[in-house]
């Protein structure tokens, strides 16, 4: 079976989803929808028999498609995610779901409704540190995790505004959060404090905090701190640690980092997690089978639900329960 796929966005990761997925046998890449035309079908050119469209609609009239990857800034999720719904086509829709518990809430229920395969790309879960931790966490407990995205901010303008991305907890450092949910548990209870918005003399009208720290209960008794910033020049660094009865636990883009009393052991990440994630989605849009799927909307919805409590414990002052 030949799958005809659709591409939603055309920036770096719809890009990318379009290129691994155009090496695939048995998948064609047949159609681009982008913020305008001419960007739709300059995307379209790189890829035999793919059109360009101004909108969604238009695409899902003129072909007939298995699934839609969607990549979008957070602030366009919503009318997209219900036309695929409506026409019940399996979508894969790029981190994070939203700017709001609301959009997300009406797209689950629709998703729900229809028994719709879906998948949500926290690739954090497909890297084989990941898969190694979640193994010799069998034998452990956990007891305090901290996490950490620190960096400098993103070039592109809607990032800078709260309404554009949510902020970097949910924008980015939401991988954080759902990888601890995935290793460590559900959340259960939040407490953030923000600084900002950031002072930056290149760009003006910024209104995403310059740094943030949340503080997390799970609901096993562990806690758990989350730590980001987009304000740093230099430093960038990425990562979980699990502190276990057995030792720590380091988890980041390389790899795992496996730290008991007298030995430290090194497992790094060797394949793509992109092109695992994207064979855990095909194989469930042939089959029906969604085992392969470690991150599909209902799960992707808990993980921004957690994200959320944040943003408002930061604007209240208070803790939150979920």
């Amino acid at each position: 079976m030949t799958l005809q796929v659709g591409i939603i966005g055309t920036g770096w990761f719809g890009m990318m989803h379009a290129q691994k997925l155009a090496q695939l046998e048995g998948v064609n890449v047949r159609a681009f929808t982008a913020t305008s035309r001419q960007k739709a079908e300059d995307a379209a050119r790189k890829f035999d028999d793919a059109r360009g469209y101004e909108s969604v609609s238009d695409m899902l009239d003129d072909r007939k498609l298995d699934a839609v990857y969607v990549c979008v800034p957070p602030f366009a999720h919503g009318e997209i995610e219900a036309s695929l719904i409506d026409r019940g086509i399996p979508f894969l829709v790029e981190k994070p779901i939203g700017v709001d518990e609301q959009a997300p809430s009406a797209i689950l229920k629709g998703i729900e409704e229809k028994r719709l395969i879906t998948s949500v790309g926290y690739h954090f879960r497909y890297m084989e540190g990941t898969d190694r931790a979640k193994e010799l966490l069998r034998e452990r407990t956990v007891g305090m995790a901290l996490g950490y995205w620190m960096g400098s901010m993103p070039g592109v303008s809607w990032w800078r505004k709260m309404e554009g991305s949510g902020g970097q907890f949910v924008e980015q450092t939401t991988h954080i959060v759902d990888l601890l949910r995935y290793t460590a548990g559900e959340v259960s209870e939040v407490y953030a404090a923000y600084t900002g918005p950031r002072i930056d003399s290149e760009h003006e009208g910024i209104t995403v905090p310059a740094f943030g720290t949340v503080t997390l209960k799970l609901a096993s008794g562990a806690v758990a701190t989350i730590s980001n910033t987009c304000a740093i020049p230099a430093g960038d660094r990425t990562g979980l640690h699990l502190y276990t009865d057995g030792g720590v636990l380091e988890l980041g883009h390389g790899g795992l980092t496996n730290i008991e009393p007298g030995r430290r052991t090194e497992y790094a990440n060797r394949a793509n997690p992109y092109e695992l994630e994207n064979d855990a989605f095909l194989h469930a849009v042939r089959t029906g089978d969604a085992s392969r799927i470690r991150s599909d909307y209902g799960d992707a919805w808990r993980t921004h639900r957690v994200t959320m409590a944040a943003n408002e414990s930061a604007r209240t002052g208070l803790p939150v329960k979920l």
